[in-house]
């Protein structure tokens, strides 16, 4: 058995991978050479011809099911569809977001003054985001403050595509470090000298905490919750929205309240109840805008 593991794992490493890479990268090249608004359109379009049609979808659907119970199986069906085209032009639009300017036409910013109450402040602080509109775009906001940040971001299986993602990030003001124990103790050090991160913090997380997300109990990561009790570090909530095609809109709230009675678990759990509660809100209200591909919940 270790040995047919080992086959499969040198058949990814040299063929699957390689293939898989080629692919993405032939497709980085083909949008980038389009203008933003023509690449948009065009992964849209494929992302809503092929997505559904892909075995994940039936995990969308089961999870809009449940998410929302009283819409019908056409209304859920219209969701998908959507959900794919923004996936779709998500993609295709990678290769120009570096080239996009916080606050111009294309990415309108709301309420930059919540997110600069923390920039001086003279303590650690944090901004959180979720898969929602283009959240590759969401990664522009340490360049609409102008503040160097750190984000710890999980990295694709298959190098090749990473590399990708990798230099369509370069428009990201601070470090990318990748998920897993390393990263987290380079985020750990740069907050505790007062730096300032940039998390998603919508996925799942099998040795979480248990926190409400549409009325079930889904794994959370607490380590946003963590470092807002040990380090003091306010946490501003970042909505990034697709208003129409390859257009925009950012807006940072007012920081989460965040209440410390000294029991540490408690507390974890009251902060990210908060957390999920603000995400679920934006996903309700822009509900094609999430990606319902992810297994957040227990199936």
């Amino acid at each position: 058995m270790a040995h047919k593991n080992k086959n499969i794992t040198n058949f990814q490493r040299f063929f699957s991978y390689p293939l898989q890479g080629f692919i993405a990268h032939a497709f980085f090249w083909l949008f980038s050479i389009m203008s933003i608004d023509k690449a948009s359109t065009v992964g849209g379009k494929i992302g809503r011809w092929i997505g559904p049609r892909l075995s994940v979808t039936r995990r969308a659907q089961r999870n809009l099911q449940r998410a929302f119970p009283e819409k019908t199986p056409d209304d859920i069906n219209v969701i998908i569809g959507d959900m794919w085209e923004n996936l779709g032009r998500s993609i295709a639009e990678v290769p120009h977001i570096h080239t996009i300017q916080p606050g111009s036409e294309r990415l309108e910013v709301v309420g930059l003054e919540n997110g600069l109450a923390l920039k001086n402040d003279g303590k650690p602080g944090q901004f959180f985001t979720a898969h929602v509109g283009n959240w590759e775009v969401a990664m522009l906001l340490a360049r609409a403050m102008d503040l160097e940040m750190m984000c710890v971001y999980r990295a694709p299986d298959n190098p090749w595509v990473d590399k990708i993602f990798t230099r369509a990030r370069r428009g990201f003001k601070g470090e990318l470090v990748r998920k897993g124990p390393d990263g987290a103790r380079k985020l750990t050090a740069f907050m505790r000298k007062g730096g300032h991160a940039a998390m998603l913090v919508d996925q799942k997380m099998n040795d979480g905490v248990a926190v409400p997300f549409f009325g079930r109990n889904a794994m959370t990561a607490p380590a946003l919750a963590q470092f807002c009790l040990k380090y003091d570090a306010p946490a501003v909530p970042v909505r990034l929205e697709r208003l129409q095609g390859a257009y925009f809109r950012m807006t940072f709230y007012p920081q989460i309240d965040i209440v410390a009675t000294g029991e540490r678990h408690k507390d974890i759990l009251a902060i990210m109840t908060d957390v999920n509660a603000i995400m679920e809100g934006w996903i309700r209200e822009r509900p094609a805008q999430w990606l319902w591909v992810h297994r957040r919940w227990p199936d």
